[in-house]
């Protein structure tokens, strides 16, 4: 493949890891990694967490050094815009009038925060989270402590915002649509211990809230007026209602979209030389039966490797089980599984919830399509064992601590 022109488009975490992977696997054509932001490829969980608290530099997020792209023959292009893609031609045009030709196309767009829509949505002292430059600014307000910090929905980054922020000292309110943070994600009962966890740290969580709009005065946001007109004051308002797939460009181009670019379990789109992987890949997974478009770091990478070595004409299939870890406060837990195949599967609880540290399972018709650990770092391959035998199991026996998960 010597003579092969292989397209990167998005220099995140896929992306990076897919360039990465292709050289180190031995890929020996011409690879050009395409980024708009003005960055080199870098990790997002510490954004929320250990980087926004200052307990990070910016150096230990970035996946290699400075130096690995030009001497492993990348062409990186940072602070570049993608203007569309030409399928036909096998063509991506750039923003400044620059095509470049390729044989082999991978889409890494990954995903934008959600916007608020509702009045001065846009006044200072606004938050969202995703980029280097998101965490710097929202650390630069959170620094010194002493804030009123309003979060605006409650997903896993949203809750580890909002346990950071009030780790640096600050009062934080929580407005959740739902009834309970996270039950969408994880389900009622799991949802519930977050949000206790949250309370229990000092933060105030209101469910069932919607916002109206958001106040601004004397030019800087000062409360966020809720549907029933209560103004929750505010010097600083963070907004974590999700994320949207990058797809304008496959859209332009034409390419099979269904919540993100639509892939198979070979990543490769509708187009036999287009593929794609991270957060804007929605692959079929061959064990679940089922598409999934994860946004988490596990499936950036793990994809990322993938995708390499099936643009390399491998045969291989992109099935590995997927995972995600969340740490708010003094609680980390880690999750395996078929997220789409959790609403309606049972739950199973293996240990004592109230001791902070213990196990949960979904079973749907017997057999574990996901799991948790809580403050159980030691048995997660055990657990992703579970998953991936897909025996059925006697809820009972699973509930047994005294059972090793091993054997089920």
């Amino acid at each position: 493949m010597s003579s092969k022109h292989f397209v990167i488009v998005g220099a995140g975490p896929a992306g990076g890891t897919a360039a990465a992977a292709l050289r180190r696997q031995g890929f020996s054509g011409r690879l050009t990694l395409l980024g708009r932001e003005p960055h080199r490829p870098y990790i997002r969980p510490p954004l929320s967490k250990h980087y926004l608290r200052g307990d990070a530099d910016r150096e230990s997020l970035y996946l290699d050094d400075a130096g690995w792209y030009a001497d492993n023959d990348v062409d990186l292009l940072t602070g570049t815009v993608v203007a569309g893609l030409d399928l036909g031609s096998r063509v991506v045009h750039l923003d400044h009038g620059e095509s470049l030709g390729y044989d082999r196309l991978l889409l890494a767009t990954g995903a934008t925060p959600r916007r608020l829509d509702v009045a001065s949505a846009e006044a200072p002292g606004v938050h969202y989270l995703r980029t280097l430059e998101d965490s710097d600014s929202l650390r630069e307000a959170l620094a010194q402590g002493g804030k009123r910090v309003v979060l605006i929905g409650s997903g896993w980054i949203g809750l580890e915002v909002a346990a950071s922020a009030r780790m640096l000292g600050n009062e934080v309110t929580i407005l959740a649509r739902e009834a309970v943070p996270l039950s969408q994600s994880i389900g009622d009962e799991l949802g519930g211990f977050f949000a206790e966890q949250q309370t229990r740290h000092g933060n105030v969580v209101r469910s069932s809230v919607s916002v109206d709009s958001l106040v601004a005065e004397g030019g800087r946001v000062s409360g966020v007026r809720l549907t029933d007109g209560e103004i929750v004051p505010a010097d600083v308002v963070i907004v974590g209602i999700g994320a949207t797939p990058n797809v304008d460009l496959a859209q332009a181009a034409g390419l099979v979209l269904d919540n993100g670019v639509k892939v198979n379990e070979r990543l490769a789109s509708s187009d036999p030389h287009v593929f794609a992987a991270g957060d804007v890949a929605n692959a079929f997974h061959p064990a679940a039966g089922v598409h999934i478009r994860s946004e988490h770091l596990s499936n950036a990478m793990k994809a990322g490797v993938a995708v390499a070595k099936i643009m390399r004409d491998e045969d291989v299939v992109y099935d590995d089980l997927p995972t995600f870890m969340s740490q708010q406060f003094d609680v980390t837990l880690q999750f395996a599984g078929y997220a789409p195949l959790i609403d309606g599967a049972e739950l199973v609880t293996r240990g004592d919830v109230n001791s902070g540290s213990f196990s949960v399972f979904w079973l749907l018709d017997g057999r574990a399509v996901a799991g948790a650990n809580v403050n159980i770092p030691d048995p997660d391959k055990a657990l992703q064992g579970v998953i991936r035998r897909a025996r059925r199991i006697d809820p009972a026996m699973l509930r047994d601590v005294d059972v090793p998960l091993e054997s089920l």
